[in-house]
């Protein structure tokens, strides 16, 4: 049964160095199985706990920070054969394969935002026409004016998920 991650680490640690030297970020693990979920290198994803670990250190960090990622392992799990630069091909290939998921998802939530947004403003449009159409063509009674503006109501509604992803997403 795997062990969650933060109870394996006896202390946080995280290393400040000099002007320019990377940010040190220390795992302290009993076996790489607590760092990987369990699928071959180099494909393997890490460890749901130890990227939360890691990303949560480095969010503490300035955002142009460099990071190193120093793992230390328990002495019955390092004596077998590591393959170090798998391992750290494994680790570096993860988080570039995540910062290009994310890009990619912003991408296409931007795109689906733009079209929304032409959707929206051509609702908006024809509530606004609607509304005219409908003032000019019924008398002014307060069911008129009730109508003519929940169409102007609706069409600045239809607009408010793609705002929403443009200004706060």
């Amino acid at each position: 049964m795997r062990a969650d991650l933060r109870a394996c680490i006896p202390r946080a640690e995280r290393r400040v160095s000099g002007a320019g030297a990377p940010h040190s970020i220390d795992l302290r693990l009993q076996s790489l199985d607590q760092l990987f979920d369990p699928f071959p290198l180099p494909t393997r994803d890490l460890a749901r706990g130890a990227e939360d670990y890691i990303v949560g250190w480095a969010l503490e960090l300035p955002a142009d920070a460099r990071l190193e990622l120093r793992i230390y392992l328990s002495e019955a799990a390092s004596g077998g054969d590591l393959n170090l630069p798998g391992l750290r091909a494994s680790v570096a290939g993860y988080f570039n394969y995540r910062a290009r998921r994310t890009g990619a998802d912003m991408r296409e939530l931007l795109a689906i935002a733009r079209r929304s947004l032409a959707i929206g403003f051509c609702v908006l449009a024809l509530c606004i026409g609607a509304r005219q159409l409908l003032r000019d063509m019924l008398p002014e009674v307060a069911i008129t004016g009730f109508l003519a503006e929940g169409l102007v109501i609706v069409g600045w509604v239809a607009n408010w998920r793609p705002i929403d992803i443009l200004l706060y997403e």
